[in-house]
């Protein structure tokens, strides 16, 4: 199998072990630092250059093929019975800078500037952005009914169980008829992948100061799969914290003036908004914000990751910045609260949150108002493959 998970959801460990014996594996391109000793920097020079050369290696083996026409894709995703439907298409970086391409996180500069280099090496956009769209239905409509009158061009199961099926749309005439349905929408939104549009952004800019020739070009748009807002799924986005920096009954003593402690005898996911898991010695407790801490008409200040951030995490364990902290690891969902229990268990952190999903609604309500997110306030299940669709910056014919 060549297509993978993007590169950013395992470290470079679990993608050595998911590469071994597969010598096509597109986390050879993504996550080209596997390839080389524990030691190396995964930002050195020759990184950059491998995934080059590996992408140029699959492309010279026949494994990718550019379309003779301009096209679209409808690409669907199916996990249980949960079905959707997105458009595989090119988006545009001048939507973006004047924000009908809507953003809800910051991103991290190293992060940044390493899909930008990986970009630029490349001269391709090998991993799609993950967007959302507000849909009435005719968006859903119009991707599920091409899906339902054409044949498949690709049709597999992923290691992880979800299935993946890619029509193709080469008809001008649908072509058309979903640029109209698409160009109605007010507004799209990033969901999954702000630094690699950050990174497209980056790139593109950069091109165009060098040479007014490049306006216009492949480079002044980035690869994308919109989906409708209502047919997706965003898990818990869960804290490990390595060392809470006191005796624990004082910690207790200062969580429990936020927050009302309640030990629960098996592990537990909230299932409501303000409420928290908190795993530490070997037991689960049920935490509750309470009244006073709550801002219900803030969108930012009410989210529960602002309130675990603003009400636990900085004033008592002095995690000031999450982005930058060293005394805290993200989890996401998909990987269960087992994960987090693991992690305390084995003692590389003491204790562990279990968090509330954010909803698709405040995600939009937040981007509208152009207000950004705590770090990893979202978790989309499931992810999109990279390496199924590649965006060349250059046609083959060296134009």
């Amino acid at each position: 199998m060549v297509a993978e998970l993007p590169y950013d959801v395992m470290d470079a460990d679990e993608g050595r072990a998911i590469v071994e014996g597969n010598p096509w594996s597109f986390l050879r391109v993504d996550k080209a630092e596997i390839e080389f000793d524990r030691d190396t920097d995964p930002f050195d020079d020759r990184v950059y250059e491998r995934a080059q050369t590996n992408l140029h290696r699959m492309m010279d083996q026949g494994l990718y093929l550019q379309e003779a026409a301009p096209c679209y894709y409808v690409y669907r995703l199916t996990i249980g019975s949960r079905e959707q439907y997105g458009l595989v298409c090119l988006t545009s970086v001048d939507e973006y800078l004047n924000k009908t391409i809507k953003k809800h996180e910051l991103t991290i500069s190293t992060k940044e500037r390493d899909r930008t280099r990986h970009i630029e090496a490349l001269n391709a956009h090998t991993g799609p952005i993950f967007m959302a769209c507000a849909d009435d239905g005719k968006v859903s409509e119009a991707l599920s009914s091409w899906a339902r009158e054409h044949t498949p061009i690709y049709d597999f199961a992923a290691a992880n169980g979800v299935q993946h099926t890619v029509w193709i749309v080469d008809c001008d005439e649908a072509r058309a008829a979903l640029r109209e349905t698409f160009g109605q929408l007010p507004a799209l939104y990033i969901a999954d992948g702000h630094h690699r549009t950050a990174a497209a952004v980056n790139v593109a800019l950069a091109r165009r100061e060098a040479s007014a020739e490049v306006c216009g070009s492949h480079s002044d748009h980035f690869l994308a799969v919109v989906f409708p807002a209502q047919q997706l799924e965003i898990l818990s986005y869960n804290r490990a914290v390595k060392r809470i920096g006191m005796d624990k009954a004082d910690y207790f003593a200062k969580v429990q003036e936020r927050f009302d402690i309640e030990p629960t005898a098996a592990s537990f996911a909230p299932e409501e908004k303000h409420s928290f898991g908190m795993y530490i010695d070997g037991a689960w407790h049920k935490l509750t914000a309470k009244g006073h801490i709550l801002q219900a008409g803030d969108p930012i200040a009410s989210l529960d990751a602002s309130i675990l951030q603003n009400e636990l995490l900085s004033p008592v364990l002095g995690i000031e910045d999450p982005r930058t902290s060293s005394n805290i690891d993200f989890v996401g969902g998909a990987r269960g609260l087992t994960a987090l229990e693991q992690l305390v268990d084995i003692g590389s952190h003491e204790v562990a949150f279990s968090m509330h999903p954010t909803s698709i609604g405040e995600l939009i309500k937040v981007a509208d108002a152009d207000l950004i997110m705590p770090p990893k306030s979202t978790w989309f299940e499931p992810k999109l493959l990279s390496g199924l669709f590649i965006h060349l910056l250059y046609d083959l014919s060296g134009a």
